[in-house]
């Protein structure tokens, strides 16, 4: 069985989020926390996506879409610390979280696991995402996040030793 050609072709704008959706909700939802901002940061995404594909260069494009997403999101933490805003519902006793679909069952992780990634600081938190649920391999979170890959090595070793602190109750 041969491999498909490679091509260099730059994919449409409905291509990206046909195909590559999932992987953009996987990345968010990690990032967030939390169905609704992982939405909204999956749009908000492939709006910037929409916008810069005619300049992409060929090369990872799981890669390029990751650095956009995750530049999104710091964008979003940098806006909301300028300016904090906090919503309670009406009735906070009436809220539940929706049950995940059957096909997103394979991205949810325990929920002290999911806690312990959500209070990592947020360059932590984003290295760690990339490498262990995107399946990002260091050279690309590098490139991911315009930052060495000794600093990604960084990022990762102490994301995941705050983590395994976390979850052990071992100290740091």
């Amino acid at each position: 069985m041969s491999l498909p050609p490679v091509t260099d072709a730059i994919p449409t704008w409905e291509d990206v989020a046909r195909t590559h959706g999932r992987f953009l909700y996987t990345v968010a939802y990690r990032l967030t926390g939390n169905d609704d901002d992982a939405q909204d940061l999956v749009q908000d995404t492939l709006l910037r996506v929409r916008r810069g594909l005619a300049g992409y260069q060929p090369g990872n494009f799981e890669a390029w879409l990751a650095r956009i997403c995750t530049n999104v999101f710091l964008d979003d933490v940098r806006r909301r610390r300028r300016r904090p805003v906090g919503f309670l519902p009406d009735d906070p006793d009436r809220v539940m979280t929706p049950a995940p679909a059957a096909d997103e069952a394979s991205t949810m992780l325990p929920r002290d696991l999911e806690l312990a990634v959500a209070g990592l600081p947020d360059e932590f938190r984003t290295a760690v995402v990339l490498c262990d649920v995107a399946g990002l391999s260091y050279e690309d979170i590098a490139i991911a996040l315009g930052i060495p890959v000794g600093t990604v090595r960084s990022r990762i070793h102490r994301g995941r030793k705050i983590l395994r602190a976390a979850l052990t109750g071992m100290p740091r």
